[in-house]
């Protein structure tokens, strides 16, 4: 709801002797020039950037500067229904014309093709590949139609009421009831509260069709817009193209005045404390608001690097809070930044153990801001902030060429809505090597008082309606707010400097080495039985990432099944060799190392990503992850109890979601110990030495380990790392597999009704499933019938019966620990509508099973498919999960390369016979969530 903006103007005192630096830091920030940014004779701004990250794509944007703020009172809503109007016939792409168009481009609705809309802008998401003639042209032809030529037909506004109306039913709930109470309040009843874009049900469903015609005739204008081109293509052709076809778009001859609405400001502490039936945790936000501050000179930029050092300190130190034995909260954070409208606000947020533990909570969320006003931080504090930022920085620049398209938009939208300027990465690197060393302690220090004061405070307490005696009072928070703090003391800094690695690994050489041409890897032996496989990549210019897997897992300790859930957990939150957590993340401040161990029910792991300056801290981890993980009692101890009140918590005030979502898990794996709900009686069962135990022997020896990296890196420059630390690690030729849990859905036929909550809403949720023979020719065909039934439920529920608001169709096909498969339809909708709903979608599932795919649709999924693939095979993650699942489940490493083949399988015969196969009638599992009866 709110768009958080990055940047804040802090004013320094000047003093006597103006640095040097400072005399031509008055200057306007320059915009970067390789964007092209001009503005039509109607008035229309557009931002044209030429970007080859991905290839042959462009990412386009049409930002509307009008969103719900501008809607009269009988348009509540209707700002945002207009944004969905726009998918529903323009001139050029009438009736679903649009979405059919796009799909058989290769772009998905939903998860493409999208679209929102906020208190003050409506925007448009279109990406369109660029290796088709005429597609880049027929995209902004989209942006152009939405811009002025909405057909907005009666019926078809009057189909997509419903679509509508179920969007908000979705948004229905406690944190709905809750924030109603206190919007007001903390948007000083300004028009803000009255004017949440997703408006009154009741004038969605009343309103007059020439009312949201009018307001696309008053707001969607060329002055109040801005076309944003971003891609690989020719940027002087799309310049052409927008001053072509949006220089012709009319100005309304008497525009009407768009107001800059306003939060206003009255120097009072507010308090809320509300309560629902259904909400289960207990929050605190403190908030401190204040005048919005923007970026338009160098010096701004100059100094919000103090703010981007006070808020990464003060992170630091709320994450270090609940890393305590006895944590004063479940999580918290706190930092200064934008919050809406013409305000900026500094807030700290708190999710206490429960409704008891709320005065702890805030007086420690108050207590580490009066800690920061009376002491400061410390100058080791500052040093790690800015090591970090700066390596933040410099990565950044190092990948400009490897930037995505989609990362770059939203900065050219920010500078149309607010003016946010935009340097360029180049720019800003060289601004922050330049100037980030002078930034201060006292400068930093100083911005406490000014982010934290006794004025504009704002104190929301949300808990259960269960446990609203146990809430302070009104008088007792503003009694906190008065005398909290005052007995603080200083920080201490318990930071470490010392080695990782108490003695260095004996490394063994590699032994044997084999190239896999096709796929462009290397796998290499180690002398004490590790393998390895590297795979270089141009994908990222300062980025390797590795996975290391072992058969295994949480499947070997049926006895201690709570306590193996839980070591890998323990082990990180003890840190490694000498390091506690704190002073492990202390010790990494600066340094792109990552590194998480992992124990899941078939296996255990390693994961992490590094650069490669860091490969060797990254793989130092590694090697202290296997051969020197640490036990710390109290913090784990702490960890524990939080998980206990967190679950408790849950338990005393069930939210039903969590009782639809705990039953339906539940009937999907008959009911297995394994699959049943965490409680605080299964938690009591994790102990602790035993985790460490459990953690110890899985990682005891690295021989049954595969490593994957994949990266930017050299194969012979890795070598020497990699037999040190790799070819260090322990092993005894140790090859095991996991237990078969035998965990599956029940055969037969089953049908379930929970009863849960007070809203008029339901959920359903009905699973086809079965035995499976795991090949590649079978899986295409699994995933053409997902989306091909995904595109014709969208189709059938929500365009034609304006019964949800979307559908989702998932599979998923296992081939350990044995051949399995699972289809899974769920959607949303009104109590009153499911029995028609779930007929229409049977309905729909017996068509694929008579007559098989619509030709048309198999298109879609195959240029879907296709176009998702050729994007994904230039991504560094998606190598690291290829190469890692096919070592680990056996796969020919080639089988990627066979997708063009498989593709060409997908028939309406084919999906006709998978459809008879993997819908089976007598595996069929339907649970419906329906409101409580009254």
């Amino acid at each position: 709801m709110n768009r958080i903006f990055c940047y804040l103007l802090v004013f320094l005192v000047v003093t006597i002797s103006t640095p040097s630096w400072a005399q031509n830091l008055n200057q306007p920030v320059p915009l970067d020039p390789s964007v092209k940014v001009g503005k039509l004779k109607n008035g229309l701004t557009y931002y044209i950037q030429k970007n080859t990250e991905p290839q042959q794509r462009a990412e386009l944007r049409l930002v509307v500067k009008a969103g719900s703020i501008l809607e009269n009172p009988d348009q509540l809503g209707l700002a945002h229904f207009m944004e969905h109007m726009n998918f529903n016939g323009t001139k050029n792409f009438p009736k679903n014309e649009l979405v059919d168009f796009l799909q058989k481009t290769g772009v998905r609705f939903g998860a493409d093709l999208n679209a929102y809309t906020s208190f003050d802008e409506t925007v448009y998401m279109l990406p369109i590949p660029t290796d088709s003639a005429g597609l880049l042209e027929k995209g902004l032809q989209v942006l152009e139609d939405w811009a002025h030529n909405a057909l907005l037909e009666s019926a078809e506004i009057d189909k997509e009421r419903g679509v509508v109306l179920e969007e908000s039913r979705l948004g229905r709930g406690a944190q709905q009831r809750m924030r109603d109470k206190y919007l007001a309040m903390i948007l000083n009843n300004s028009r803000y509260a009255e004017r949440l874009p997703i408006g009154k049900d009741s004038i969605i469903q009343n309103f007059k069709y020439e009312t949201v015609r009018q307001f696309y005739r008053d707001w969607y204008r060329p002055d109040l817009m801005a076309v944003i081109a971003v891609g690989d293509f020719d940027p002087a052709q799309v310049e052409r193209i927008i001053q072509k076809e949006f220089g012709s778009i009319p100005m309304p001859k008497s525009p009407k005045k768009r107001t800059e609405y306003s939060i206003p400001l009255d120097g009072s502490t507010n308090v809320a404390i509300v309560t629902d039936p259904e909400n289960p945790q207990t929050v605190i936000q403190l908030m401190y608001k204040q005048p919005e501050t923007k970026e338009k000179t160098l010096q701004d930029v100059r100094n919000n690097l103090a703010q981007f050092m006070y808020n990464a300190m003060m992170g630091q130190r709320m994450q270090e809070l609940t890393q305590r034995a006895d944590p004063p909260f479940l999580a918290g954070f706190a930092s200064y930044g934008g919050f809406l409208s013409n305000l900026d606000a500094y807030t700290a947020v708190a999710l206490a153990k429960d409704a008891s533990g709320v005065e702890r909570a805030l007086t420690t969320l108050l207590e580490e801001n009066a800690r920061v006003q009376r002491f400061g931080f410390t100058e080791p504090e500052l040093a790690r902030a800015k090591s970090s930022f700066q390596n933040s920085i410099e990565r950044a620049f190092k990948e400009k060429d490897k930037t995505r398209s989609g990362n770059l938009v939203q900065e050219y939208i920010q500078h149309f809505l607010d003016e946010k300027p935009f340097m360029g990465i180049g720019a800003y690197n060289d601004f922050v090597q330049k100037y980030l060393g002078d930034v201060t302690l006292a400068e930093v220090n100083a911005l406490a008082k000014k982010y934290i004061s006794d004025q504009n405070r704002a104190v929301v307490i949300m808990g259960s309606e269960k446990s609203k005696d146990q809430l302070p009072t009104e008088a007792q928070v503003r009694a906190l707010l008065a005398e909290a703090g005052q007995n603080v003391t200083a920080y201490v800094d318990d930071a470490l400097d010392t080695p990782l690695l108490a003695a260095e690994p004996k490394p063994s050489k590699v032994v044997s080495e084999k190239v896999h041409d096709k796929i462009g890897a290397t796998e290499l032996t180690l002398g004490n039985g590790v393998k390895v496989m590297l795979k270089p990549t141009t994908f990222k210019n300062d980025q390797i990432i590795f996975e290391a897997t072992s058969k295994g897992g949480t499947s070997l300790y049926p006895n201690d099944f709570e306590t193996a859930l839980f070591a890998s957990y323990v082990v990180a939150l003890g840190g490694v060799g000498p390091y506690n957590q704190t002073q492990l993340q202390k010790y990494l401040a600066g340094k792109s190392a990552n590194v998480r161990p992992y124990l899941n029910e078939l296996a255990e792991g390693i994961a992490g990503s590094t650069s490669p300056k860091d490969l060797e801290t990254a793989l130092q981890l590694v090697y202290a992850y296997f051969t020197a993980p640490r036990l710390d009692q109290d913090v784990a101890k702490g960890f524990l109890a939080n998980q206990r009140a967190y679950l408790e918590n849950m338990l005393k005030t069930p939210t039903p979601d969590k009782i639809y979502s705990d039953t339906l898990s539940g009937v999907l794996s008959s009911y297995h110990p394994r699959r049943a709900p965490m409680t605080p009686e299964r938690l009591d069962k994790v102990n602790l030495e035993r985790a460490m135990e459990i953690y110890k022997s899985r990682f005891a020896s690295a021989s049954d380990f595969t490593f994957t990296f994949v990266g930017a890196f050299k194969v012979e420059e890795m070598k020497p790392l990699l037999e040190k630390y790799l070819g260090g690690l322990p092993t005894t030729n140790r090859n095991d597999s996991y237990l078969h849990p035998n965990i599956f859905p029940p055969k037969g036929r089953i049908e379930k009704t929970v009863y849960a909550g007070f809203e008029p809403k339901s959920r359903v949720t009905m699973v086809y499933s079965g035995e499976y023979d795991y090949k590649p020719e079978n899986n295409v065909q699994i995933e053409a019938l997902q989306e091909v039934l995904q595109i014709k439920l969208i189709e059938a529920l929500r365009e034609e019966e304006s019964g949800v608001y979307g559908v989702s169709v998932s599979e998923s096909t296992d081939k350990v620990p044995s051949g399995h498969y699972s289809f899974r339809i769920g959607f949303g909708c009104g109590p009153e509508n499911v029995d028609r709903l779930v007929k229409r979608t049977l309905a729909e599932v017996e068509k694929v099973k008579t007559n098989g795919a619509d030709a048309k649709d198999i298109e879609k999924f195959t240029a879907e498919t296709r176009r998702k693939t050729e994007v994904d095979q230039k991504t560094n993650e998606f190598w690291r999960e290829y190469l890692d699942s096919s070592l680990f489940y056996g796969d020919d490493l080639n089988e990627v390369f066979r997708e063009a083949e498989l593709l060409r399988q997908v028939t309406p015969a084919s999906t006709k016979a998978a459809a008879q196969k993997y819908f089976n009638d007598a595996n069929f599992i339907k649970v419906v969530l329906m409101p409580e009866k009254k």
